[in-house]
């Protein structure tokens, strides 16, 4: 069965440089993951389910409104996981909303965890490359407009690779 994602996709250069960065700080995965937030987590997917996946994604994208992001400093979920990421701090409430719609109808799941919008830099790597990415990018800023979200789908050769774009064309 197949593993779909969905996510805000971070664009250039800041995507670019948060991958080579993570890909720095020793993460496996770093080539595998574009720079993302996360909206949907890895989820399977039967073939047959997909047409109601995309048409649900397609109503969510009509209703919801482009919005501005902005990502500064870092923060980590230690010592629950592994992970350092840079911050969401414009956006958050408007990746909120956008995660519960999408995570509604044929996409409704439970969370482990409570949402929480960010982007990974570093996980699954040694406590010192964790402490070097929290420091590396504590003056990380960027700030752009996020118009659209992604359908990725994970591949057998482990890589994630956007399926569909969804402009968000609300009002």
């Amino acid at each position: 069965m197949p593993t779909i994602g969905v996510s805000i996709a971070i664009p250039p250069p800041h995507g670019d440089l948060l991958q080579a960065k993570r890909a720095s700080f020793g993460d496996p995965l770093a080539e595998s993951i574009p720079t993302h937030v996360t909206l949907l987590g890895p989820t399977e997917l039967a073939p047959a389910d997909m047409p109601a996946a995309v048409e649900h994604l397609e109503e969510v994208s009509a209703i919801s409104r482009p919005f501005p992001m902005r990502l500064r400093g870092t923060g980590t979920f230690r010592p629950i996981s592994p992970v350092v990421f840079v911050q969401v701090s414009g956006g958050l409430a408007e990746c909120e909303v956008l995660e519960r719609a999408v995570r509604q109808g044929p996409l409704e799941r439970h969370l482990e965890f409570n949402y929480h919008p960010h982007v990974t830099v570093a996980h699954d790597v040694s406590e010192e490359n964790l402490d070097r990415a929290l420091a590396d990018l504590a003056d990380f800023e960027a700030t752009f407009e996020i118009e659209e979200f992604h359908l990725y789908e994970h591949g057998a050769d482990q890589v994630w690779r956007p399926v569909r774009s969804f402009p968000l064309r609300g009002r």
